[in-house]
């Protein structure tokens, strides 16, 4: 195995190299990214099993993107990044997986175009399931059989790679979500939760303050086998920020108050709207959340990864976009916390709640017993919180060269940053410091919303 100077340089991917070890350590090393490798790759796959067949191949937006092409393209990654890098001989199942699978990394090659990826019925699920054995094979051996100076250098990648995984994971879920929403037997991915309608109580929401100050956010980049340490390029460098005082609310925006917002005609009221937002209104004709349908009796339901429910009003509001998320701030009479004040907040909270570790798969209800006083709760899991903030740079933030460096940076346009995580989201996959981010009209994702006030 060599690494030549025109191959990938990792230090961008995540920070610093992972550091030299004694041999002890090493291997300890070395079997602790083997078992997280296995853990990541095998989960991918039992995310797959409630899917028949059919599932694999359908692509219900251009948005989206087919189960099939997931598992592909995440193999994809591990071949292009690392295999085909360390391994001379290396030689891939088929040569046009290249073009089939590559997502966006315009360095690399041409590739398919995003809104075909459905037209893939070959080459065939049980074709991208060898794939998938073949490349976790080759994968194996790169990492037991590396020397300790090569194991360095592709930890990095490697680490990068499960993180992007975790990334499709959730992707692989709201895409089917997507497309059973879109099947007129609205089929079930997972067994229904019980609705808890009675949970509910307007008196639970509190206003947490934060003074003014000189604060420090973003990662101190670096890498850990475990993963605990990872951190993606965008969320760094650490700065300081200032910030003047505000009020963050205590939880999320439920579906109770956000049918309010309806109720009140939040969805006929130019006033509460940014021009865009207005204009997908009335272009799109939306009238409430995606997924939202309502009877012939005049009942609300929703769609769910459980199949079609009644509206629970205790639950986290949520598949709604920045556009929704700033009206409905703007019609409360507040608005919507910038990505700093988010951070700063969380900075006490420990990173609990409702993960994709929870095989709920849908945002959940707080209890009656779940009181905020001066505790900030649904931080993290249930859905991902819009924030004011457009996703740019940091500063001091540098682009990485070379392919890996096409992973963030040069979507730092036009998007709008969420923080948290969702139900949806590897618990292991997310930060304080992590920046999702998204188109302000995007809805398929699990995305909702807290309110923030400034402090007069």
């Amino acid at each position: 195995m060599n690494l030549t100077s025109e191959r990938i340089k990792v230090e961008g991917a995540a920070g610093r190299s992972v550091e030299p070890t004694t041999s002890n350590g090493a291997e300890t090393s070395r079997a602790n990214l083997l078992a997280r490798y296995t853990q990541v790759r095998d989960r991918t796959i039992a995310l797959c099993a409630n899917l028949k067949p059919e599932d694999f191949v359908v692509q219900s937006m251009p948005d989206a993107s087919p189960t099939k092409w997931h598992l592909a393209h995440t193999s994809w990654f591990f071949e292009t990044f690392v295999l085909k890098q360390v391994l001379p001989d290396y030689r891939s199942p088929d040569d046009r997986y290249d073009f089939l699978f590559n997502s966006y990394y315009n360095t690399i090659g041409q590739r398919i175009a995003r809104d075909k990826r459905g037209m893939l019925t070959r080459p065939t699920i049980e074709e991208v399931f060898a794939y998938r054995t073949h490349v976790n094979e080759q994968m194996h051996h790169v990492i037991t059989q590396s020397t300790p100076e090569q194991f360095v250098e592709i930890a990095n990648v490697i680490i990068l790679g499960l993180q992007h995984e975790e990334q499709h994971e959730e992707l692989l879920l709201t895409d089917i979500k997507h497309a059973f929403s879109q099947n007129p037997l609205q089929p079930s991915y997972a067994l229904a939760p019980g609705v808890n309608n009675e949970s509910w109580n307007r008196s639970e929401s509190a206003w947490i303050e934060f003074s003014e100050g000189l604060y420090q956010i973003g990662a101190n980049q670096g890498v850990s086998l475990s993963g605990e340490d990872f951190a993606f390029d965008n969320e760094g460098p650490r700065h300081r920020v200032f910030v003047d005082a505000f009020r963050l609310a205590s939880r999320l925006v439920t579906v109770g108050e956000y049918l309010e917002f309806i109720k009140a005609g939040g969805y006929t009221h130019p006033e509460w709207w940014l021009s865009d937002g207005w204009y997908m209104v009335q272009s799109e004709g939306w009238r409430s959340p995606l997924y939202w349908q309502m009877d012939r009796e005049g009942v609300w339901h929703h769609f769910t990864m459980q199949g079609l429910r009644p509206l629970d009003l205790a639950e986290p509001v949520t598949h709604i976009s920045y556009y929704e998320a700033d009206a409905f701030a703007t019609w409360a009479g507040v608005r919507l916390p910038t990505e700093a004040e988010w951070e700063i907040a969380s900075e006490h909270t420990a990173i609990t709640g409702n993960f994709l570790e929870s095989n709920a798969f849908h945002p959940q209800a707080l209890t009656l017993g779940s009181q905020p006083d001066s505790s900030l709760l649904q931080m993290f899991g249930d859905v991902w919180q819009w924030t004011r903030s457009a996703y740019e740079p940091y500063s001091g933030f540098r682009i990485a060269p070379g392919a890996i460096g096409e992973y963030n940076g040069k979507f730092m346009s036009g998007q709008m940053v969420l923080r948290g995580g969702s139900c949806v989201t590897p618990r292991s996959h997310i930060r304080k410091s992590y920046r999702n981010f998204f188109p302000p009209s995007a809805r398929w994702q699990f995305s909702g919303l807290r309110l923030a006030q400034d402090v007069r």
